[in-house]
């Protein structure tokens, strides 16, 4: 996850329904305005790659199918959000993946916290997928080397030194924290 801006004074009228027909590179569409995300370092760009090849290498690998996917838009109940790293289950993709946005959250998504992010914005935004039809969040904390999941009836912390593994989708998959964040 990153921080966000309101975008240009053009755009203050931009409604959810047109970010959905022409999601705008690197906006979500938050509380009523377009946004847009800013604030990623080399860091969170690294473990956001590294987070999208390992899922994608163990769907690949496990035969699960479906697509990884990097800073895709999807609607919530509430907002257009831009989950960082998501996987689409075959279903899923079957059913929705030639639209432009997925008119749900995904089944698993993963933020990648920022130094200058908000716990509590963070959270919200967690419980907010996990209401609109996702089951597992990962929220990454890259410079605290924490990596929480939260499912509708748990929340882990994991960090240095300890394996993590998915807990409702991508089912097998586990990897060691250090491996992920380095």
């Amino acid at each position: 996850m990153v921080n966000f801006t309101v975008v240009s004074e053009h755009l203050k009228n931009f409604s959810l329904e047109d970010w959905m027909q022409n999601p705008i590179n690197d906006t979500e569409w938050v509380n009523g305005e377009l946004i847009e995300k800013n604030g990623m370092t080399l860091k969170h760009s690294q473990v956001q790659s590294n987070l999208a090849r390992y899922w994608g290498n163990y769907k690949d690998s496990s035969g699960l199918g479906g697509n990884v996917y990097t800073d895709v838009p999807c609607l919530t109940n509430i907002q257009g959000r831009r989950p960082d790293v998501a996987y689409l289950t075959p279903a899923l993709v079957s059913q929705y993946g030639n639209q432009k946005v997925l008119p749900q959250s995904f089944p698993l998504s993963a933020e990648i916290v920022s130094p200058t992010d908000y716990a509590e914005e963070v959270i919200a935004k967690s419980i907010e997928y996990l209401q609109s039809g996702s089951e597992e969040v990962w929220l990454v904390y890259p410079e605290n080397r924490w990596i929480i999941i939260v499912t509708q009836n748990s929340r882990l912390i994991f960090s240095n030194g300890e394996t993590i593994s998915t807990q409702k989708v991508l089912l097998g998959f586990s990897i060691p924290v250090d491996d992920l964040l380095n």
